[in-house]
């Protein structure tokens, strides 16, 4: 059974991913050109030219899991501008599967707790 509670980590495989690639080569992005270790802690998120699609790639302990999702109306605003791996918390992941850009400049901020009087 597919269990993701145990992700802390989102990575964003920044710029273009060729997704004709399957587990291996996913796999291979991750730990040769990203040097990172797959783990059950860390989702890794790929993303093609063509942006209502993206690929991850999940270790599940015991075997490898490769996620794909296609979107029916709309796309992904996936970041291009850079060819490397961006870290995500899981507000800035929500934001990315619900269409939205992972930078919000215009997000409110949480702000530490003053005393009103």
């Amino acid at each position: 059974m597919l269990d993701l509670s145990r992700v802390r980590n989102y990575y964003v495989a920044c710029g273009y991913t060729d997704l004709r690639r399957g587990i291996e080569g996913l796999a291979a992005i991750v730990t040769q050109q990203f040097g990172q270790e797959l783990s059950e802690e860390s989702l890794f998120l790929f993303c093609g030219k063509r942006t209502d699609r993206i690929k991850a790639l999940y270790f599940s302990g015991d075997g490898y899991i490769l996620l794909y999702k296609r979107l029916n109306n709309g796309s992904f605003q996936w970041p291009r501008s850079e060819a490397q791996l961006r870290l995500l918390d899981p507000q800035t992941f929500r934001w990315l599967m619900e269409g939205l850009k992972i930078d919000q400049p215009k997000a409110i901020r949480k702000a530490p707790k003053r005393d009103m009087f």
